[in-house]
Formats: structure tokens, C-alpha cells, sequence
């Protein structure tokens, strides 16, 4: 029988031309708007909720993709963990952490 997914990480596939965008946020977080002084997040389900996925999955899209948008606690701590995101690089907007990725 096949495992469930963990259900912890929403993650879409955004493809254009030869670039690969990931967009990735904690499960919790899907829908929410953020503000704190002049930062906006807004983790939008049309942008970040395609599939709900184990935590393989989104380190394989990690590892494939050429950019990616990363929102939430889980998922921007498992990126510093396996090393694509500086953990001084990360913003918070009200204690959420979001960090972008640019492979070039």
C-alpha cells in the first residue's frame, strides 16, 4: 500500500520556456496574507497549492528546479537544512519566514 504524503508542504511547478519555479509553503499557511512595515506576503493558493507532498518530493523539485518562492517555517527550514537557502537570507514577515531561490 502506498504511504500517504505528510501533508506539511503545498508545492506548484510553474514552467516557462527553460526555467522551472517552485513555489512552496507550509500546509498551515496556504491562503494567508502577512504584513509587517512594508512587507507583504500573501500566499496565494492559485501560486503556491498544486499537490500536497512528502518532504522527498519537494527536496527532489529543490534539487530540479531554477528558481523557487519558499513560505513558512517547515519549508524554509528544510531548505537551509539541505543547504539551498542561507539562513541570514530569510525574511520574516510576522514571524513567517519566506526566502527566495535563484539558480544561476
Amino acid at each position: 500500500m502506498d504511504e500517504e504524503p505528510e501533508g506539511r508542504i503545498y508545492m506548484k511547478v510553474h514552467r516557462r520556456g527553460g526555467d522551472i519555479l517552485l513555489a512552496a509553503c507550509d500546509e498551515d499557511i496556504i491562503d494567508k496574507r502577512f504584513r509587517e512595515g512594508i512587507f507583504r506576503l500573501h500566499v496565494k493558493r492559485d501560486f503556491y497549492g498544486g499537490d500536497l507532498v512528502a518532504e522527498d518530493v519537494f527536496i527532489r523539485m529543490l534539487q530540479q528546479c531554477t528558481m523557487a518562492n519558499l513560505s513558512g517555517k517547515f519549508v524554509v527550514e528544510l531548505a537551509i537544512k539541505e543547504g539551498y537557502i542561507l539562513e541570514e537570507n530569510v525574511l520574516y514577515v510576522e514571524g513567517v519566514p519566506h526566502a527566495q531561490l535563484l539558480k544561476l
